[in-house]
């Protein structure tokens, strides 16, 4: 026994140092050459003659099989994936084969293979199939690696004999549907899956799976020969595989492990050993995204061709003349089809036709596979020529125009490569990387993301989840007017200088090229170069403040304008990134847009300060009397408070202090109240206390300590020395748990309050990966305030900080406020992603001097630095 195990141990370290040496030097070899098929297939050998031998050496029953299943029985073993075995066996084991299975799978583990592996027999495998089509997949790879031939001739005759190739087509179709789905239907995103995602390694297989189960081939000169597609589009999945493969080869062996994501801390180190090299214009990793983009189009509409057609030799419809549609187009079978494949030759016009009956025709599901194919084949045909046609330029203003499958064929024309070359600017942007920390898409993703929120807005079905939108729209009348202003709001950028107002001498070469009408013209210029200015104010400046709302008055000028600038704001924003939007977000616009509105239908000057408190004192009294208030139990706060508090407090949120602090206006203990916030997610706090030193940076410490981030505070002080502030803020710790936690906050802040404890500070954690690998450098001003108050004009500061997000980055501010003895009057956080751009309206005696700001913004610019 020892004599055995001792050979044992022998052989496991001679193939465990063959494994490794061999490894090692087949990663050199790719790394010198570059050649993914010799490493997939060098890797599979490799692993097949180790397998072999340590079968051999374990002395197994010659009536078993070892099968190579999955990507290793297709001979593709990419660096780090795993090895995938079916152990066939002709009846289920007793003790001692279990026992010497078990010690197979621990050798192989022990020489460092990571196995996939199933043990089964011919009638388990059959069940499994039937119940599982991810099995039933990898089993159609299989490929004998040791024992029984005739077992294994057995398994693939039984396979074979129960595989239906219709419903297999059925299902990975739907299976990559889902798939797809997931990604959001686009391969743009800026961390885009390689294997999985959409135009990934995935859909290529996806082909070859469905071909060989319907017994049509096992490669794609199989499926050239039986005319399901073209020379030209198996030499481009040729061509878009091999690129894929070294891709994914080098991602392996960057990141050590299996991993098809392209994350940024990867995409340098790939897009260098790729052979891109960065330039003036654009980054390594840029160009490397942008070629991936450009490869899994190129897939996808392959892949949507192909798939087409193989369909419709598995389900073979029954003849009938195809009923005309014009002299260019047919229907056939419920599909749009091109009379002759060289109609889009003949007649450009019809490129952009075919879409818009796509729109136009409901009962059309698709487009037959060879229009596709002449689509695709016809996209040089968009020239400048053919875009300064008048017809062509009605038809895809008519496109924009219908009211049923915009978005849909707008994608499809991106695909096809059409939108761009239509629309030269669109095309300059495609697959454009953007590294501000809050897009997750490439630019021409994220345009045509905004112009699907929009599209949604007019959707009953949607109308539930944005009911104000769903509304507006309708009153707007035009809402294409709105699709051409997303086409064209992020258009230019990339290009230098200000993107909004180089797009918006686009979208005007747009409209009058197309000839619409002056009032549009102005509406989609106008929305271009004003598209950010909503969400700026909403979520930097003071929107209770009149004048705030005045001011964005004169820039919106009428209700129209104001609606359609709403409506693209909400759409932008939600289009970013699914991280951005928040309920605080939405109703802070949603705040901004009805005051705005109120102001524009009156039709009067912005009230006075005075008359602004007397109508916020007055409806907060209403409120109080509905709280069942004594009529004197708000005059001892209010008599404390000053003119600038009524101003940037709500009535509701002043009848709320009235009701908490009516009977303890002098109160010797910090009072803290705590509820759910009435306007949307997250909590309300409203913390009164007799001003102590570093409040501000206790408050922010403990808040972070418990969790939460701070996204709008407001600080008084009133004239008997209380600090009455009134945060909200939002659980960063996915806990669910707020409204258990107002207990917690209540008592515990009140506790450390009341015995001035020592500042929590906030625990340090990581920076997020896109910070990391794009950083973002810090920006700091601090600015002279214009008060409501003339008293205070000269005295208010705005600092206002960019920079990116991290734990604890407010608390670096609050301490830096503190340490410089800057008074905080109010805080507007807005966090984008990963960036953060916070509002501070702060004073103190020593910003009223120049060197003082500078000694602020130097010291903040310093900590702030990653």
């Amino acid at each position: 026994m020892k004599v055995e195990m001792a050979l044992h141990g022998t052989l496991m370290a001679r193939l465990r140092s063959r494994l490794q040496d061999e490894q090692k030097a087949l990663r050199d070899r790719f790394l010198a050459a570059g050649d993914a098929p010799l490493l997939l297939h060098e890797r599979c050998r490799l692993v097949d003659e180790i397998l072999q031998e340590l079968w051999s050496e374990l002395s197994l029953p010659p009536s078993l099989a070892l099968v190579a299943v999955g990507g290793y029985g297709r001979g593709e073993l990419y660096p780090a994936s795993d090895v995938d075995l079916l152990i066939l066996l002709p009846e289920l084991p007793g003790e001692v084969l279990t026992a010497q299975l078990e010690r197979l799978v621990c050798l192989l583990w022990d020489i460092g293979l990571e196995t996939g592996h199933s043990v089964r027999t011919l009638e388990q495998c059959l069940e499994e199939a039937a119940g599982d089509t991810t099995v039933q997949t990898a089993m159609i790879e299989a490929r004998l690696l040791a024992g029984s031939s005739t077992l294994f001739q057995g398994f693939r005759s039984l396979l074979k004999g129960s595989l239906d190739g219709r419903a297999f087509f059925q299902t990975k179709r739907m299976e990559q549907e889902d798939r797809h789905q997931r990604f959001s239907d686009t391969p743009c995103s800026l961390e885009a899956n390689c294997k999985d995602g959409p135009g990934g390694l995935r859909d290529l297989q996806v082909i070859l799976w469905i071909a060989q189960a319907a017994d049509y081939g096992r490669c794609w000169h199989d499926l050239e020969k039986l005319g399901f597609i073209t020379d030209e589009e198996g030499q481009l999945l040729e061509q878009s595989e091999a690129f894929l493969r070294r891709l994914r080869i080098h991602l392996h062996l960057h990141a050590g492990r299996r991993e098809d994501r392209l994350l940024f801390e990867y995409q340098t180190a790939l897009a260098e050993r790729l052979g891109f090299t960065a330039t003036a214009a654009s980054r390594s990793s840029e160009q490397l995204m942008q070629e991936y983009y450009r490869t899994a189009r190129t897939i996808a509409q392959i892949n949507s061709i192909v798939l087409q057609n193989i369909g419709a030799a598995l389900f073979p419809l029954p003849d009938e003349p195809p009923q005309p549609i014009n002299e260019r187009f047919q229907k056939t079978h419920d599909l749009l089809d091109v009379v002759h494949e060289g109609v889009f030759v003949d007649t450009p016009e019809a490129i952009l036709e075919a879409f818009l009956l796509r729109q136009q025709h409901s009962d059309l599901n698709q487009m037959s596979a060879r229009t596709q194919r002449a689509l695709w084949r016809a996209r040089d045909l968009v020239d400048d020529a053919f875009r300064h046609n008048p017809d062509n330029r009605s038809r895809f203003l008519a496109i924009i125009k219908q009211g049923r499958g915009l978005v849909l064929e707008l994608r499809r024309m991106h695909q096809f490569g059409i939108l761009g070359r239509y629309l030269p600017a669109f095309g300059q942007i495609v697959g454009q990387m953007q590294h501000d920390l809050f897009h997750v898409y490439t630019v021409d993703q994220h345009i045509l993301q905004v112009t699907r929120n929009l599209r949604r807005f007019t959707m009953e079905e949607f109308a539930h989840e944005y009911p104000l939108c769903t509304r507006l729209i309708s009153d707007l009348g035009d809402p294409w007017i709105l699709y051409i202003a997303a086409l064209f709001h992020d258009i230019a950028k990339g290009r230098g200088g200000d993107h909004s107002e180089l797009g918006a001498v686009d979208a005007k070469q747009f409209c009058d090229e197309h000839s619409l009408a002056p009032e549009d013209t102005e509406l989609v210029v106008w929305l271009v170069r004003q598209h950010l200015v909503m969400s700026r104010i909403a979520q930097k400046q003071d929107i209770s403040d009149p004048a705030v709302v005045a001011r964005f008055a004169v820039i919106v000028g009428d209700e129209r304008h104001l609606i359609a600038l709403y409506l693209l704001t909400v759409a932008d924003i939600r289009g970013t990134s699914p991280k951005v939007w928040n309920a605080w977000k939405g109703q802070l616009l949603e705040q901004l847009f009805s005051a705005t509105r109120r102001f524009l239908l009156s039709r009067e000057a912005p009230p006075l300060p005075e008359g602004a408190i007397a109508h916020r004192q007055q409806e907060a009294l209403r409120l109080m009397r509905y709280l069942a208030l004594p009529d004197a139990a708000h005059e001892r706060l209010w008599k404390e408070v000053d003119t600038v508090y009524f101003l940037r407090q709500t009535a509701e949120e002043i009848a709320w202090h009235a009701d908490t602090l009516h009977d303890c206006v002098d109160s010797a203990q910090p009072v803290v109240k705590a509820r759910l916030n009435p306007f949307g997610e997250g909590l309300e706090v409203m913390v009164y206390t007799q001003d102590q030193t570093d409040l501000f940076l206790r408050m922010v410490g403990f808040f972070s300590r418990a969790g939460y981030n701070i996204v709008d505070a407001r600080i008084h002080t009133t004239r008997h020395g209380y600090a009455l502030d009134t945060f909200i803020l939002f659980d960063i710790s996915d806990r669910d748990s707020d409204r258990a936690m107002i207990t917690y906050v209540e008592h515990e802040l009140a506790e450390r309050l009341s015995h001035q404890a020592p500042v929590d500070v906030p625990a340090t954690g990581r920076i997020s990966r896109q910070v990391k690998h794009f950083p973002l450098q810090p920006l700091v001003s601090i600015q002279p305030l214009v008060s409501l108050e003339p008293d205070e004009t000269g005295k208010l500061f705005v600092l206002t900080v960019v920079a990116a997000d991290r734990p604890g980055l407010l608390f670096i501010v609050a301490k830096q406020l503190a340490e410089h003895h800057a008074n905080l009057h109010t805080a507007k956080i807005a966090t984008l992603g990963e960036r953060v751009e916070d509002t501070f309206l702060i004073s103190g005696s020593e910003l009223e001097e120049s060197a003082g700001r500078v000694r602020l913004e130097t010291d903040l610019l310093k900590h702030l630095q990653i």
